[in-house]
């Protein structure tokens, strides 16, 4: 099998290019052209070529032998699209420096090839691209195609170089993970419902332009603090809070840069989205532009689905292209009408598996939490167990309120979550308790829980140990190491969790442990490596599901903890069977963990 390395020069502009539109658009658009491109089969010499769509697409289906062979590129999305949307190009299997750099140096360091061949000592990128902007293929003299030739081939070899690097010690599973995910986007076949999507815009812009006259609120109601936060309530939201700088007491987190405030404009209620809007000054929600986005996406082609690889600290995969499918409402004013809209091709359906509970069963799991383990091995009601030992009563008396407690304890209590933040999340839904209950209740789980507080020492064992450049152990045996030379926690995957720069910090709070993100110094403590280290072990099952999963069917999205598919509707409910036993298969190294799942089928996303 070989391996061609590849990119792409194209025209761009001042109003057309990459940091303009998504990638989606750059390439099905109208203006897009291929100025040339550079091609590296193996090792062999990297070869230019520059022409018309016609001699250029001839060329790269005649010179190759792609069905057999592997694709190379930095940011394969954007040259695999190419390859395949514009020049019709399917090769065997799909690879990615970008997405190899971000699981090998994680995601707080620059991922540009740039970046990474200078970190590798590999040579320089040029800047032979400034020079061509605005210029379609005919503006260049043939010295200026020359220079432009000579800095594509550059890249070629420099990505191969990094590929060559980085390959050495990358899990060979990681990498069909990335194919796995590149196909996504690079090879729709997912549809968007045109008639629904225009008809769910107008729903929501007539939601928009009636809800402030109707509801009788006014700029004055929208800017007062008070005003707003009664008018999120009357939503049933709960007020963002923080901590005033000036005043040291809780604040309304109302300000434009306020993360609380961020989160509330893609509420999945269409009217908060609206109320939030106009508070901010914009003139659309997030729903509409979303919606409008879709309606553009439909008129170009089906939908590429475009996941982004080893998006988090944790390794967890995350949204791209301006089109985040991971935090698609489905429920709020207008229900789940985008979900709706994204439908499977004719003759096929989809299929989502969503893994129940797998962040608190692999908390069980590590923590040698056995009974709780249990319960979830015999498929109890963990939820309402954990309500009776709260309220001391049967299950028989648990109401759903109740439950409602005891599904918040055990889904967010398992980090060291303080009293404080509990009864806000509680709050956040509904539920109202004193701050003494909240406190009770946390240390009911806590008592109840003793191996996990336990686990929490061990991690912040491991945290001091890491920033002295020491080893110790964490959780259970043989599933995570330390790599005290890196700063780092070894996952299952074979790939590394990173603390970059941790060292313990004097602080206005007192002394806590700290390392380095983009968004500054994070505080980093034993219940959050906890979180961090059960967020990535369910990654890494995820991931190695979806392969599973993909050997058979093919794999069309993915959010959070649950895996999507296409199937012939011929074939759906033996597949659904098949995908229900994936997602239910338990990796060697993670024997002892009890996983379910839960699916649903349709011919649309919403309907599963």
């Amino acid at each position: 099998m070989d391996l061609i390395t590849i990119d792409f020069e194209t025209f761009y502009g001042d109003d057309y290019s990459l940091s303009k539109i998504t990638t989606e658009e750059y390439v099905r658009s109208a203006q897009f052209e291929v100025i040339g491109v550079a091609v590296k089969v193996n090792n062999s010499e990297t070869e230019w070529a520059s022409g018309t769509h016609e001699e250029i697409k001839q060329w790269l289906q005649k010179s190759f032998r792609w069905a057999d062979s592997m694709v190379l590129a930095h940011n394969t999305i954007f040259d695999g699209s190419i390859l395949g949307w514009r020049f019709g190009i399917s090769p065997r299997g799909w690879l990615d420096t970008l997405c190899m750099g971000r699981a090998v140096h994680g995601v707080e360091v620059g991922g540009s090839l740039k970046a990474l061949v200078e970190r590798y000592s590999l040579g320089q990128k040029g800047t032979e691209v400034v020079n061509a902007k605005n210029k379609r293929r005919v503006n260049f003299s043939d010295p200026d195609l020359e220079r432009y030739g000579d800095y594509c081939i550059n890249d070629v070899e420099l990505t191969y170089k990094l590929f060559q690097k980085m390959a050495r010690n990358f899990p060979r599973q990681e990498l069909k993970i990335i194919d796995v995910t590149l196909r996504m986007f690079i090879e729709p076949i997912l549809q968007l419902d045109t008639d629904l999507l225009e008809s769910h815009l107008r729903n929501v812009k007539s939601v928009k332009e009636t809800l402030l006259v109707t509801s009788g609120v006014d700029k004055s109601e929208l800017m007062s603090n008070d005003k707003f936060a009664a008018l999120l309530r009357s939503f049933d939201v709960e007020p963002p809070t923080k901590v005033s700088t000036t005043t040291g007491k809780k604040a309304y987190a109302f300000a434009k840069t306020d993360e609380g405030l961020k989160e509330l404009a893609s509420h999945p209620d269409a009217r908060v989205q609206t109320i939030v809007a106009a508070r901010l000054g914009t003139k659309s929600t997030l729903e509409e532009t979303r919606t409008q986005r879709f309606i553009e996406i439909a008129q170009r082609g089906d939908l590429p689905v475009p996941i982004r690889y080893y998006a988090a600290h944790t390794g967890r995969f995350g949204g791209d292209d301006k089109i985040n499918l991971q935090n698609l409402p489905s429920r709020g004013a207008n229900g789940n009408q985008l979900k709706k809209a994204i439908v499977a091709p004719k003759g096929y359906t989809i299929i989502d598996a969503d893994s129940a509970q797998i962040e608190a069963r692999v908390l069980a799991w590590l923590a040698g939490q056995f009974d709780l383990l249990d319960a979830f091995t015999n498929n109890e009601d963990v939820y309402k167990k954990m309500a009776s030992v709260i309220y001391n009563k049967h299950s028989d008396e648990i109401t759903k309120e109740l439950r409602f407690v005891g599904k918040t304890t055990i889904l967010g209590c398992g980090y060291g979550m303080g009293a404080v933040k509990f009864q806000d999340q509680l709050k956040t839904s509904g539920v109202e308790v004193e701050l003494e209950e909240a406190r009770r209740i946390i240390e009911v789980y806590r008592r109840t829980n003793s191996k996990v507080t336990t686990l929490w020492r061990h991690a912040q064992n491991a945290i001091v140990c890491l920033s002295r450049g020491d080893y110790a152990e964490l959780g259970k045996p043989g599933v995570l190491s330390l790599v005290p030379e890196e700063r780092a926690i070894k996952l299952p995957s074979g790939l590394l969790m990173r603390y970059d720069d941790l060292s313990f910090d004097k602080t206005d709070k007192g002394e806590e442990y700290h390392y380095k993100t983009r968004k500054g110094r994070t505080r980093i403590y034993g219940g959050k490596v906890v979180e961090n280290v059960c967020q990535a072990i369910a990654r890494c099952i995820i991931a190695e599901q979806m392969l599973k999963i993909s050997r058979r069917y093919k794999v069309v999205l993915t959010v959070h903890d649950a895996i999507a598919v296409c199937v012939p509707d011929a074939e759906a409910e033996d597949a659904q069977k098949y995908v229900e036993l994936c997602m239910r298969w338990v990796p060697e190294w993670a024997t002892g963990l009890p996983l379910n799942c839960e699916s649903g089928m349709g011919k649309s996303y919403g309907d599963c």
